[in-house]
């Protein structure tokens, strides 16, 4: 299976769909009205987004283009419902979906935050069944599903990211680091020897007044 790549849009309304088949089943699938609700809130969103009911239907006609999912509708149903298809074809169980959810919908993440942000979707024993979980997303041979992060600067857990909208923009940018730390450290350097120069300086000064 090759990647999927995902629009900012798909990402969120696949991330939508995923979390509430896991977290509120009896409400799902989702009618057109509650999946622009669930895409539009202001909580567990990062970002929050403001997408208008056309947006998310061509989100949802290009997600089953990608076979990620389905519109369900008959004559028993008064309005047609939506529903996701990631489980078939990314070949992922209730563990892989809930850590993607969380990743679509709030991007990239330690493996504490995941677990804390997991436990309505799918509970995990300990923060090392997470980090099994991404590891196995991370280690498919045909496509990779999420990756980590290079650790930020300050940080003191890395951060792991989904790559179904390709290439993590952070990923990109952390790979520029290595020249500006260096430069920061050199300036660092300079600075504490001009400070060692000006105590030196300011010593000299005061024993010259005593």
């Amino acid at each position: 299976m090759s990647v999927l790549l995902l629009t900012e849009v798909e990402a969120r309304v696949l991330g939508c769909l995923i979390e509430k088949d896991l977290a509120t089943p009896e409400y799902y699938p989702l009618s057109l009205n509650a999946l622009v609700n669930a895409c539009n809130q202001k909580t567990n969103r990062e970002p929050v987004l403001h997408l208008e009911e056309e947006t998310v239907r061509d989100a949802v006609e290009s997600l089953r283009a990608k076979q990620l999912a389905w519109v369900i509708s008959g004559r028993e149903m008064r309005v047609p419902k939506y529903s996701h298809r990631a489980a078939e074809t990314l070949d992922a169980g209730n563990r892989e979906l809930a850590v993607l959810a969380v990743l679509l919908l709030r991007g990239p993440q330690t493996v504490a935050e995941i677990k804390e942000r997991t436990q309505r979707l799918h509970e995990f024993d300990d923060a090392e069944a997470v980090e099994a979980c991404l590891r196995r997303l991370a280690g498919r041979e045909s496509a990779p599903l999420v990756r980590q992060l290079a650790r930020q600067p300050g940080a003191r857990e890395p951060r792991w990211a989904h790559l179904l909208c390709g290439e993590p923009a952070t990923a990109v940018a952390a790979a520029s680091l290595t020249e500006p730390q260096e430069v920061l450290t050199e300036r660092v350097a300079r600075l504490e020897e001009e400070i060692r120069q000006l105590r030196a300086e300011v010593a000299d000064l005061r024993r010259m007044f005593e």
